[in-house]
């Protein structure tokens, strides 16, 4: 007789046949801190899509703590990427995340010119709170913006936004009117759809979609103070729905909701600020419904 162990195992139904869509993923990998691949590897896994990193930079953990150890990739990427030429691998599906320099981005465009997956979600992290990353130049801001026109789903924040269509930035109080002027320049970059993050009010949380020239405000009450990997959690969502051809608005509003749990409960455990959300105690929310 077997025994009883607790643990039972349903097969989901996407995956009787063994055929999950296939994701390559190029991003950091910061070891401590709940952001980049540490927390979109586990939820899209969860989402039932294989991921397959490929780094572009190794840190112990981010830059908001008082130390860290930072190695740049760039030089081994091509070789990496060589020898997943060499074996024939195929993706369904590219998420771009970090990317550090120029040659990172020209990387990128070779990756999507030889493996051509279907689905390109881009998630131009390039600054926040007004501000562009002290690795951002004007050179990477070019080169980003050449990526944009591969992009099926882009997810910049405001700040990134403004960056990429040269648009004043302003803490907050971006009319619908100002956010369709900024999307129709980015439309005339990216011929996909345009989710733009980081807005806000009193208390909501709003993301502003663009499909097609048509846009909607998703707003999500506040729920916290943000936290650093919200935007990876975000876009990871959103391309796992995105593989599985799930409709963008209710992506949105399914990653939003998903993040607000999450900040409501890392508050209410305790966990610091600068340690990311608890995710981990959520990750069921995103389970396919059987």
């Amino acid at each position: 007789m077997q025994k009883d162990t607790g643990f039972y195992y349903v097969e989901p139904n996407s995956c009787i046949d063994g055929n999950i869509p296939r994701l390559a993923m190029i991003n950091d990998i910061a070891g401590f801190g709940r952001c980049s691949t540490t927390v979109a590897l586990p939820v899209i896994s969860a989402m039932q899509v294989q991921v397959c990193p490929v780094p572009t930079s190794v840190l112990s953990n981010h830059f908001a703590f008082p130390h860290c150890y930072f190695e740049d990739y760039t030089p081994h990427m091509r070789e990496y990427l060589r020898v997943w030429k060499q074996n024939r691998f195929t993706f369904d599906g590219l998420y771009c995340g970090f990317l550090g320099n120029v040659e990172q981005t020209a990387v990128v465009e070779e990756f999507l010119n030889y493996f051509q997956p279907s689905v390109f979600l881009l998630d131009p992290v390039m600054g926040d709170h007004g501000k562009a990353y002290a690795t951002v130049t004007h050179s990477h801001c070019l080169s980003m913006r050449r990526l944009l026109k591969y992009a099926q789903i882009i997810t910049p924040n405001i700040t990134e936004a403004c960056l990429l269509t040269d648009t004043p930035y302003k803490a907050d109080g971006f009319s619908p009117s100002e956010l369709a002027a900024i999307s129709e320049k980015l439309a005339s970059l990216c011929s996909g759809h345009i989710v733009i993050t980081g807005l806000h009010d009193s208390d909501s949380f709003i993301n502003y979609v663009w499909q097609d020239g048509c846009h909607s405000l998703i707003e999500t009450p506040s729920a916290g103070a943000s936290r650093p990997g919200t935007g990876d959690l975000f876009a990871s969502i959103l391309i796992a729905d995105a593989l599985y051809g799930r409709e963008l608005t209710s992506s949105v509003k399914k990653a939003a909701g998903f993040i607000a749990a999450c900040i409501h409960g890392s508050d209410k455990a305790g966990v610091p600020v600068k340690e990311g959300v608890l995710f981990e105690k959520y990750l069921h929310l995103l389970y396919p419904i059987r």
